[in-house]
């Protein structure tokens, strides 16, 4: 980064080449939506860019890099947020069907046992426990992506803290 900072094209276009991977792999654990994640992606890209003048050399590259891609996806998450709650699909062609909680695939990173505890939790408090702790969203983004106040989605999260405690032979409080 401090080559390309300096202006070398060369070093800039393999610091690039090098994050794409990594990047991915960082928003794709984040976004269920691929196509979203791929947007993101690239929204990551102009930000570097853009924002390529405020990394500092003396300091480690990884956190400014994992700052401003953490950034991107909760920006990403707070329009579609937004947009959730003024918008509604009319195409009814091209949805999904629901996936039951057996077949959905576990989050990336969760040991088998977490992911069947996760999985036998009602949704709401699923959706709060995986969106607090495994998406790593503040309370005040998680509620708005789940379209609910703050303190409702803190009741699920503790309920489903709870019931976890429980599935996985920890003692409830």
């Amino acid at each position: 980064m401090t080559a390309a900072q300096r202006g070398d094209s060369v070093a800039y276009e393999k610091l690039l080449a090098e994050l794409l991977p990594y990047l991915r792999r960082f928003v794709g654990r984040r976004l269920i939506d691929a196509e979203a994640g791929d947007d993101v992606v690239q929204t990551v890209f102009l930000s570097i860019h853009r924002a390529r003048h405020t990394y500092r050399s003396e300091r480690p590259f990884g956190p400014w890099l994992h700052s401003v891609a953490r950034n991107a996806v909760i920006d990403h998450v707070r329009v579609r947020a937004r947009r959730g709650r003024r918008e509604t699909s009319l195409e009814a062609e091209g949805v999904p069907e629901p996936v039951a909680a057996e077949e959905a695939a576990p989050p990336a990173g969760l040991s088998p046992e977490l992911a069947r505890a996760l999985a036998a939790l009602p949704d709401g408090q699923r959706e709060a426990v995986v969106l607090l702790h495994v998406e790593e969203l503040s309370v005040a983004d998680a509620a708005s992506w789940v379209g609910i106040s703050k303190s409702a989605l803190k009741v699920r999260a503790h309920r489903g803290y709870r019931a976890l405690r429980a599935l996985l032979g920890g003692e409830p409080r």
